[in-house]
């Protein structure tokens, strides 16, 4: 995948679903970063497929602190000399003053095998990003619950949100964050329907494929109040 609507690419291939937004004086915004090694990846894509510069990436927006989506942070940072913005709660875990709660149940006790090979170059945050901030033409969304830093993006000119890993769209179906990763579902789900009563027509999620409709934010919603009523 490649643009999605003009100035808003998704870059393909890269572990955790890492977006690339053209502001309106040509800098760039980029949403997530996935693994390490997805870092070239990404680079590449906006200096091959976008035909920009490195150094034309003033921004990188961190939507949580889980390491499919930060790891690749550290090299494209030093790559561009962009600032890195992650919310207040979750900025702790990127610079491992804190450590990321571990997996539920099952996944947990395999996470304390792993977890040595999952880890990631510790990064201080240039920004702390709160409620309603503003990254160029993107309002932060405070959506806790999957961590507690957890953020949404949202343009209201373009319709558009990028949601993290808060919601996902997978195989024609909406789902709330994966329970043995979200420590506070109760919260997640209130973020859930925090974002669905904003206006939207794309949603696009940490995981899964675009979801793009007229009736976007009207499907989370609907969904919401089914899993609520079931």
């Amino acid at each position: 995948m490649t643009e999605i609507i003009t100035g808003v690419h998704q870059v393909d291939g890269v572990t955790a679903n890492s977006f690339v937004v053209v502001e309106g004086d040509g800098s760039l915004i980029l949403i997530d970063t996935g693994m390490s090694k997805d870092g070239k990846k990404i680079l590449d894509y906006v200096q091959t497929t976008m035909s920009k510069k490195a150094s034309d990436v003033k921004m990188i927006v961190l939507t949580h602190s889980h390491v499919d989506h930060v790891r690749g942070a550290f090299e494209i940072k030093r790559a561009t000399g962009a600032k890195v913005a992650i919310h207040d709660e979750d900025a702790d875990y990127l610079s491992q003053r804190k450590k990321v709660p571990v997996p539920k149940g099952g996944m947990g006790a395999v996470f304390k095998i792993i977890g040595p090979f999952f880890t990631f170059t510790p990064l201080e945050a240039d920004q702390r990003l709160h409620e309603n901030d503003k990254i160029g033409s993107l309002m932060v969304i405070h959506t806790p619950g999957h961590t507690p830093g957890s953020i949404s993006l949202y343009s209201q000119d373009k319709k558009l949100i990028f949601v993290g890993d808060t919601i996902r769209y997978q195989k024609g179906e909406i789902e709330g964050p994966p329970k043995q990763f979200t420590p506070d579902m109760e919260q997640a789900m209130k973020s859930v329907q925090k974002i669905s009563n904003f206006d939207f027509e794309i949603l696009l999620s940490g995981h899964g494929e675009p979801l793009k409709s007229p009736d976007a934010s009207k499907k989370v919603r609907q969904q919401f109040i089914s899993v609520r009523s079931s």
